[in-house]
């Protein structure tokens, strides 16, 4: 592990941000680094403390080691209840990993035929890990335990086991990877959503006569500026000093979602339904539908 130091100028002052991060050897080769930790902006003394906190892990155990608070040389008192003695030093915990979840969720992608869409969509190329892998890991992950794209990178995948049900190694949760993989599916939304509908209506019976319309808003910390539909407007999150967009969403009566839309910040909920009724109808086509 080591410190990374990115700085950033800030009202015309340079400012150091630091991370710890560690390198991981893939299968290929190549080396792949994983954030551990993210410490923000520290002073030198803090720097220095870290470096050296990072130097006695690095030792592999032959530098100074933590106190135990029961060292296994010490008899257990002739006055202790339902107590045993145990040697720590021949104990090992070696990544315990949620399975269960992940592979229910992994058959849930299957059932829905996600793999052979995205195939045809993503195609192989010269990435160690194939776009549909990743794109896989994202959705298990927002099914189980939803969070962001860096959370995923830095926590969520080593206590998974997503690495043996995909077969891959930690190369599937790189950060950068995770942020393109979603830039190459936005592409394909309306053709997801088509899918959606004939896998809904051949699994579960699925209608589309009454479809549900509703719209809601969230809301950034900062300034935002690298997204140009960040608004303020009316805060569903009583937020009206944060900038937002606002999402409109088309479900069934079953809660399956069919369409979904980013809009800016400011829009107006009346404006919107007009649009939306005409982008249904565009899409699925014109029925008795309310």
């Amino acid at each position: 592990m080591f410190l990374r130091a990115t700085i950033r100028k800030k009202d015309g002052k340079l400012h150091r941000y630091y991370s710890v991060v560690e390198n991981r050897r893939l299968h290929s080769g190549k080396v792949a680094q994983r954030t551990v930790l993210y410490l923000g902006e520290i002073n030198d003394s803090q720097e220095a403390a870290w470096r050296k906190t990072l130097d006695v892990f690095d030792e592999g155990g032959r530098g100074p080691t933590s106190l135990s608070l029961f060292p296994e040389d010490r008899e257990i008192p002739a006055d202790a209840v339902d107590a045993i003695q145990v040697k720590l030093s021949a104990m090992q915990l070696k990544r315990p990993r949620s399975c269960g979840d992940c592979w229910l969720a992994c058959q849930i992608w299957q059932q829905l035929g996600m793999t052979e869409f995205w195939s045809d969509r993503l195609p192989i190329g010269r990435e160690d890990v194939s776009w549909t892998k990743v794109l896989q890991l994202l959705v298990v992950n927002r099914l189980i335990d939803p969070g962001s794209e860096f959370r995923l990178h830095r926590q969520w995948f080593d206590r998974s086991a997503m690495d043996e049900l995909l077969g891959v190694d930690f190369a599937v949760a790189e950060k950068d990877r995770l942020y393109r993989c979603l830039d190459r599916i936005l592409e394909h939304k309306k053709e997801l959503f088509l899918f959606l509908r004939d896998r809904w209506r051949n699994l579960f019976n699925t209608r589309f006569d009454v479809l549900l319309y509703d719209l809601t808003s969230t809301y950034f910390e900062g300034e935002a500026e690298q997204n140009p539909k960040a608004r303020r407007g009316y805060s569903r999150d009583s937020r009206p000093d944060c900038l937002q967009v606002v999402i409109a969403l088309v479900v069934t009566t079953d809660g399956l979602p069919l369409a979904y839309e980013v809009m800016d910040g400011n829009t107006s909920d009346r404006t919107t339904l007009r649009g939306f009724l005409d982008k249904i109808e565009a899409t699925y086509g014109k029925t008795e539908r309310m």
